[in-house]
């Protein structure tokens, strides 16, 4: 005996235009007001730096920034020199002029923590100053030129919050 088959069509069933009208808009909750109360975007994998200190974080895409705390406040800036691209959190906080700075440790330059904006270079004695002149020699004279600038939050769930501080 021969046996005849009829072949079927095994696929899901797909929704129709009106079924997805049928998913009303209004039963989905969309967030309001900026996502994190315009906190910015979470870090994780980061500790703080203790007060008068300095601590240099790397994220992914070679994204540097130099981290510091001074008067229960947390400043940051990029992590590499604009003018000659060493790193900033190896550099010296100045915490005598208002907003506080940070000095490079190759060209002395300083950086505003509040707005990234360079500053005067800070005056160094013996061998580090003999280093701040040559270093900035081998630059351009007006080589100097702002640093970015985040401002870092910690909610108090302990989480951490960074952005961009706008220029």
């Amino acid at each position: 005996p021969c046996m005849s088959f009829q072949p079927v069509m095994m696929a899901s069933r797909r929704k129709t235009k009106r079924e997805f009208d049928n998913l009303s808009s209004d039963k989905i909750e969309k967030p309001t007001g900026p996502i994190n109360k315009g906190l910015g975007q979470e870090i994780v994998g980061v500790s703080l730096p203790e007060e008068g200190k300095i601590k240099g974080w790397e994220f992914g895409n070679n994204v540097r920034m130099a981290s510091a705390q001074i008067n229960g406040n947390y400043y940051a800036v990029q992590g590499d020199c604009p003018r000659c691209g060493f790193d900033l959190y190896r550099g010296t906080l100045v915490t005598d002029q208002d907003p506080p700075a940070l000095a490079c440790p190759t060209c002395a330059v300083t950086y505003s923590l509040t707005t990234g904006a360079h500053g005067p270079p800070l005056e160094k004695k013996g061998l580090t100053g003999w280093v701040n002149a040559l270093a900035k020699t081998a630059t351009l004279a007006e080589a100097a030129k702002n640093a970015k600038a985040f401002i870092i939050t910690k909610a108090e769930n302990g989480k951490v919050y960074c952005r961009q501080r706008p220029e």
